[in-house]
């Protein structure tokens, strides 16, 4: 089996502990790794990229690192569509790791294996490395499921199915004026076409949004293991750029369990499930609709400090 390079990209946070778990698989040592570095947006930041370049230049352990420097703040978009379109043309597919996120010991077993068997199944679009802990999975009989909504926390794909993104999603006056493929559209959650909306308003810059909007459209999966291989461990600090506030639902147990990889069909109840746990809260709900309309950031700092000192 070929192994599929990792592709990582960081920003103002030291990847130590993605690095770390990642050096606990097995396969790291045969591993190529390339590490994209976004620049800083002010001065402020400039310190933070220091210590983050400073150690990216110790990591030591992996087949061969490759570690490429923005002179300039791409942003999370930017940096994800422009890095991977590099590592994918060359190798053909990618596993996609950012700094905010620590794997399993069997997490580069688990993602090429996937990327093998699911290969010639064009209805798979993407190999996910997170699984949330969905209550109707308990009865489950699988590792593995399929899900109509991507995940951007630890995933890997092919070549043949990126270059088919339409990035600048020139479909969405379709969507938008017809309220019954918006109510097919969130099926992955209802946050769903409110963030593709924002999107294209020019209120949040999201690559993963619209990685589903072309899924969605080709009518595609991704799979997902019932045992996460991948927890997020970026909303604690603010280091992060769309993850910030200590939200427990995203929490896992990070599994180690070797995942059968089999032919699987979509489960209604499973999607269902999955768009059950993934709808908005009301809380949520109020900030997509700041973010449209304005008093975002005034309204995260009033919840912050609510969420802190008095506890609701």
């Amino acid at each position: 089996m070929k192994l599929s390079p990792i592709v990582i990209f960081t920003y103002r946070r030291v990847p130590e502990k993605l690095i770390k778990s990642l050096l606990e698989n097995s396969l790291s040592e045969q591993s190529e790794v390339l590490i994209f570095s976004d620049g800083a947006k002010n001065d402020e930041d400039q310190t933070d990229i220091k210590k983050v370049r400073e150690y990216l230049k110790t990591i030591d352990g992996f087949k061969s690192i490759d570690i490429i420097e923005a002179d300039t703040n791409k942003g999370l978009a930017t940096s994800i569509i422009d890095g991977v379109t590099q590592v994918i043309n060359k190798y053909g597919k990618a596993i996609v790791l950012e700094d905010d996120l620590v794997v399993s010991k069997d997490f580069l077993e688990y993602m090429n294996e996937g990327l093998v068997f699911f290969e010639n199944d064009k209805r798979v679009w993407s190999i996910s490395g997170y699984g949330p802990e969905l209550p109707c999975l308990k009865n489950y009989n699988d590792d593995i499921y399929l899900s109509v909504r991507v995940s951007p926390w630890g995933w890997a794909t092919w070549s043949d199915r990126w270059e088919k993104i339409d990035w600048e999603v020139k479909g969405y006056n379709e969507i938008k004026k017809n309220g019954i493929l918006q109510k097919k559209f969130n099926l992955a959650g209802n946050d769903m076409f409110k963030m593709l909306e924002l999107q294209m308003l020019g209120k949040i810059d999201s690559w993963a949004i619209r990685w589903y909007y072309n899924q969605f459209k080709l009518k595609t999966y991704s799979v997902y293991p019932k045992k996460s291989k991948v927890v997020n461990i970026g909303f604690s600090d603010d280091k992060g750029t769309h993850t910030s506030g200590a939200n427990e639902k995203w929490f896992v147990e990070l599994n180690d369990e070797h995942v059968d990889f089999k032919t699987i069909h979509m489960k209604k109840e499973v999607i269902q499930c999955f768009q059950n746990y993934h709808n908005l809260n009301l809380t949520t709900k109020m900030g997509y609709f700041l973010k449209k309309y304005g008093g975002y950031k005034v309204g995260k700092t009033i919840y912050e400090y609510i969420r802190k000192y008095i506890g609701v």
